[in-house]
C-alpha cells in the first residue's frame, strides 16, 4: 500500500483525540459522550480519519467498536503526539513563571499512605506554588494515561521491567502482610494459618493485578480456592473503613496502616510475596521542572522510609 500523505493537511489533531478517545471508550456513543459532541459528528471523523489513512481503524460489533491490528497502532502514535502536544505547552508555562508548573502523579495500592503523600509534603515545602494532581486507579488503567500524556509519573509496586514504552526506578522493597481490624477475632492469636483465614472474607485486588495473582498461587499451594466470600478494591479508605468495620481481612503492603491502631498485623507467613515500589515514566519524554521535583522528592522520601 501507498506510503498515507499525514502532513497534505488533511489530518487534523481533532482526528488523534478522536481516535484515542474512541479507542479508550470502546464505542462511538462513549466516545462523542466523552467529547461532548453527536454520534454523527464521530462517525464522520471516523470515516475521514480511515480515509486518510486508507485502512480500517475499528472493526465495529453488537457490543461497541474493537481497535483492529492498524487501529491500535496508530492509537499508540496519536497518544504519543498528542502527549508531546502537552508537555509542549506546560513547558512554555513553566518558562514563563519557573517558580510555578503542574505535575500529575498516578498512584495505586503501594506507596499510597506514605511514600506519594510525604513526598508532596517534601516537594511543597520548597515549591509552594507547584499543582500536585493525584489520579488513584489500576495499574493497566495508569499506563494508559501515561502513554497517552494525561499522567507524568506513576508511584506503586513495579511489577517488571521497563518496556519499549515505559522505564522504571526502584526505590524500596516491600513485604505484603495480613492486615485486619484490631477487633478481629484472630487478632490476639500467636499464629494464624492460612487455612484459618480461609474462614473469613477477603478484601483482595482485581484480577489484573500481580498481588491478585500471587495471591491465588498462594491459595492453591496450600490446596485452597481463593475464599469465594470477598470484595475487590484497590482504594486504601475502602479497605481501611471495610477493615475497621467487619471482619474481612486483606493481605496489604507493609507500609499500609502501619501507624493506625485500628488495624493490626496478623502473623500469617506469606511465602515469596513482596515487590519494588517505584516510578514508571514514559520513555523518552522529557520530564518538566514540577515533575523532575516531585522525583527528587521520592527519592529522598524513599530514602527515609528504607532506614526507619
Amino acid at each position: 500500500m501507498d506510503l498515507p500523505r499525514l502532513l497534505d493537511g488533511r489530518l487534523k489533531l481533532r482526528h488523534l483525540v478522536l481516535v484515542d478517545t474512541l479507542t479508550e471508550q470502546g464505542s462511538v456513543v462513549g466516545a462523542a459522550a466523552a467529547l461532548h459532541v453527536t454520534q454523527p459528528v464521530v462517525t464522520r471523523g471516523l470515516h475521514d480519519l480511515e480515509a486518510i489513512l486508507g485502512v480500517p481503524l475499528y472493526e465495529r460489533g453488537p457490543r461497541g467498536i474493537t481497535p483492529t491490528e492498524f487501529g491500535t497502532a496508530f492509537t499508540e502514535h496519536a497518544r504519543a503526539v498528542l502527549a508531546q502536544l502537552t508537555h509542549a505547552a506546560r513547558h512554555v508555562v513553566e518558562i514563563a513563571d519557573a517558580t510555578r508548573g503542574r505535575v500529575v502523579a498516578g498512584i495505586h495500592l503501594a506507596g499510597s499512605n506514605l511514600l506519594l503523600p510525604r513526598a508532596i509534603a517534601h516537594l511543597k515545602h520548597d515549591h509552594p506554588l507547584v499543582t500536585v494532581v493525584v489520579r488513584e486507579a489500576t495499574p493497566e488503567s495508569l499506563l494508559v494515561e501515561l502513554t497517552a500524556g494525561r499522567v507524568d509519573v506513576i508511584v506503586g509496586r513495579l511489577s517488571g521491567p521497563g518496556t519499549e514504552d515505559t522505564r522504571r526506578r526502584a526505590l524500596y522493597q516491600e513485604s505484603i502482610r495480613v492486615v485486619a481490624g484490631a477487633h478481629h477475632p484472630l487478632a490476639a492469636r500467636g499464629s494464624v494459618s492460612l487455612e484459618d483465614l480461609a474462614e473469613f472474607p477477603w478484601i483482595v485486588p482485581g484480577t489484573e493485578t500481580m498481588l491478585r495473582q500471587e495471591l491465588e498461587s498462594l491459595f492453591a499451594q496450600h490446596g485452597l480456592d481463593l475464599p469465594a466470600n470477598r470484595v475487590e478494591a484497590t482504594s486504601f479508605l475502602t479497605v481501611r473503613q471495610l477493615l475497621t468495620e467487619t471482619a474481612m481481612v486483606a493481605a496489604l503492603p507493609g507500609l499500609l496502616g502501619m501507624d493506625d491502631p485500628r488495624l493490626v498485623t496478623l502473623p500469617t507467613p506469606l511465602e515469596n510475596i513482596g515487590h519494588s515500589v517505584g516510578l514508571t515514566l514514559a520513555a523518552g519524554r522529557r520530564l518538566n521542572p514540577a515533575t523532575q521535583a516531585l522525583i527528587e522528592s521520592l527519592h529522598t522520601v524513599a530514602a527515609q522510609i528504607e532506614e526507619a
